[in-house]
């Protein structure tokens, strides 16, 4: 009797008379919708008469797409995010007490001999008279990449302490050389430089709270997020997506590095090209990567892991 009763609670352990109980399949559609998502990457950058790197990091989950993303390549203005962050970093240890810092709310008096190409703002201003913060001088780098704020606030921060705050994050290809449209400065090799994988990194640090507080974490983010007179990352967004981005643009170069806030699931993406023989080429084809990795992300923030579309939930 007790041998029966140990094949009858065996066959209720394992199934019906010795067959196995089902499990849930653990390869999901997900899976092929990042895979499709790669595909399509893939054949954006072939089709570009250039050289073109993409890092794609869901912030969720962790998950990472890479195409040549240890690549070397320019960072144009998209090094700017790292100077910013170098200004929030500083402004951080002096609300801690510690001396010798940049602050947010330091004043800056316009002085003409600033002055670089590419500052639409700073060219406007009062010489001697006009005095602006460095948030202010941050406002300026963001909304319209003006490049003499840019070094001014270099100036300020430290080009060594953002290179050592880069490396202390664990970023070493990411670097800060010189200051804007130092022509002989690049022509000597002194380019500033990251990677695509690098930059979204950077962006995944700042967003999950791992190089500043929360507090100057949600003020860097939303400055990031000032609506811009080029955003290469947005142009085929839907209207009313978020985005904090920056995006860089040199002779044969363009690129843009952010955080793309699709609902429920919002993904850092860094496109960084070079050798561009049509620069406009190269802004479409960032526009086309960053459009289907929106779709993949925009549809897995709405679905299961198995593909039903769901409700939102609801709040309470």
């Amino acid at each position: 009797m007790k041998l029966v009763g140990f094949f009858i609670a065996l066959a209720l352990a394992t199934g019906t008379f010795g067959q196995p109980k089902p499990e849930a399949p653990r390869d999901t559609g997900s899976d092929l919708l990042w895979k499709k998502l790669e595909t399509r990457v893939e054949e954006i950058a072939a089709r570009l008469d250039g050289v073109m790197g993409v890092a794609i990091l869901d912030l969720t989950d962790g998950r990472i797409l890479l195409r040549n993303a240890d690549r070397v390549f320019p960072t144009a203005s998209s090094i700017k995010i790292a100077i910013l962050l170098e200004l929030y970093r500083q402004d951080q240890e002096a609300r801690a007490g510690a001396k010798g810092k940049a602050k947010l709310n330091e004043l800056y008096t316009f002085d003409p001999k600033d002055l670089v190409e590419d500052s639409q703002i700073m060219a406007g201003l009062t010489a001697g008279m006009t005095r602006v913060t460095n948030r202010d001088l941050a406002q300026f780098v963001v909304a319209v990449s003006d490049n003499t704020a840019t070094n001014v606030l270099i100036d300020r921060v430290g080009m060594q302490n953002v290179n050592a705050t880069l490396r202390n994050l664990g970023l070493t290809k990411t670097m800060l050389r010189r200051k804007m449209i130092d022509i002989a400065a690049a022509r000597r090799g002194d380019e500033n430089v990251s990677t695509p994988q690098e930059m979204a990194r950077l962006l995944e640090m700042i967003y999950k709270g791992k190089a500043l507080n929360k507090e100057l974490t949600d003020q860097l983010i939303k400055q990031l997020k000032t609506l811009k007179k080029d955003s290469y990352l947005s142009y085929e967004l839907p209207t009313g997506v978020d985005i904090a981005d920056k995006p860089g643009s040199l002779e044969g170069v363009r690129n843009d590095s952010g955080i793309i806030f699709a609902q429920n699931r919002p993904f850092a993406i860094s496109v960084m090209t070079a050798y561009d023989r049509d620069e406009k080429a190269a802004e479409r084809a960032i526009s086309e990567v960053a459009l289907e990795a929106y779709h993949y992300f925009e549809m897995r923030g709405k679905t299961s892991a198995y593909g039903r579309a769901l409700p939102p939930a609801e709040t309470r």
